[in-house]
């Protein structure tokens, strides 16, 4: 069966959203997460908040798995170092003192001893984006300055660096809604206050700036030749989450796949929501709206945005920055390296989705 066909097929067993995830669509059963021959050369992870914690660690675990990296809203790498006290009391706020870089790399220089984070040099050809608000009260604005440093120090030239800071701007995901998104105000924080959401209509499309930045030349090349052709188009896909099943993740996640991208030769970009921010807390806000997804439709990128569920350990519905989901009886949780179950679990779904599908019979 040639590929498109075989490709079309997965897709139509799947739940297929283009709008808001209606409750009878949410009550099925989705299916598994298709092989889609997605590019593996260009993959990059982008986050906000606690996705922003994880889209670092993701990538100082696998730097040779990205090309970029794109953080929102958070602070330097290994910050909590483990401790839950350090997350709440060093890393969103500074009441016990800023986090010590030089300690941080200390950390870094042990997980490599042990091979439990990339190499050097696959760390230092990274694109990385840092987007910040001067206004964020719940991860102060110092933190994200301080992952800017850090990266500084790992990245080749600082000119692979851009960070934006919105001085105006809380904490969550600016957006610029386009007129056919039909998105309520009861949804969206205004551009300071979060809101709900954490989605903060800020009149600021970040996730255009960030992906042009991550991607320089495929901006280009591909705006200019979509330019003068019809809109493109792609689809939201539910799947299931429960193959990759570890302490913390949701029983369901989404890809969004691009109607150019189910013949493959896409990168993908994984795309990490916050706390609080999850499908099941707020709909879908963040996996619709969040500006990703036009930007991928017309650029032939996949996207794919897993899901962190709440529980007593993490209420809010937070990525593992801290080491929740690791083994109780380990003095250091090894959540920030690459053998973090929930890093593991994400990187298996890239795995899957840069994977050539099977052929049929």
């Amino acid at each position: 069966m040639p590929m498109a066909l075989r490709v079309a097929h997965t897709l139509s067993a799947l739940l297929l959203l283009s709008g808001p995830l209606a409750a009878s669509a949410m009550a099925e059963t989705p299916e598994r997460l298709p092989a889609l021959n997605a590019m593996s050369e260009q993959a990059s992870v982008v986050g906000v908040s606690s996705g922003g914690y994880m889209a670092t660690q993701l990538a100082v675990a696998w730097p040779e798995r990205f090309s970029g990296v794109g953080v929102l809203a958070a602070g330097p790498w290994g910050c909590s170092q483990g401790s839950l006290n350090l997350a709440l009391n060093q890393c969103m706020q500074t009441r016990a003192g800023q986090p010590a870089l030089d300690r941080l790399d200390a950390r870094w220089a042990g997980y490599k001893r042990h091979d439990r984070v990339g190499a050097r040099e696959d760390l230092a050809q990274l694109r990385a984006f840092i987007w910040y608000g001067g206004a964020d009260d719940v991860v102060q604005p110092e933190l994200a300055e301080l992952l800017a440093k850090q990266w500084l120090g790992w990245l080749a030239s600082p000119e692979q660096l851009q960070r934006v800071r919105n001085q105006a701007a809380g904490h969550g995901w600016p957006v610029q809604l386009r007129e056919e998104e039909a998105v309520g105000p009861q949804e969206l924080g205004n551009c300071r206050q979060g809101g709900g959401s954490h989605v903060l209509a800020c009149d600021e499309d970040v996730a255009q700036e960030m992906l042009a930045w991550l991607y320089p030349e495929r901006d280009a090349s591909i705006s200019a030749a979509t330019s003068t052709t019809t809109s493109a188009t792609g689809e939201l896909v539910a799947f299931d989450q429960s193959e990759f099943a570890v302490k913390g993740l949701a029983d369901t996640g989404y890809v969004f796949i691009p109607a150019a991208c189910e013949e493959g030769a896409c990168p993908v970009t994984i795309a990490l929501h916050g706390c609080q921010m999850s499908a099941s807390a707020i709909g879908d806000t963040f996996v619709s709206h969040s500006g990703l997804n036009h930007w991928a439709a017309s650029h032939q990128q996949i996207v794919l945005y897993p899901q962190a569920d709440s529980s007593l350990s993490n209420p809010q519905g937070c990525w593992d920055w801290w080491g929740y989901a690791e083994s109780l009886w380990q003095k250091n949780p090894l959540h920030d390296t690459r053998e973090g179950v929930q890093a593991s679990a994400l990187m298996r779904m890239l795995d899957r989705l840069e994977a050539a599908p099977v052929m049929s019979d």
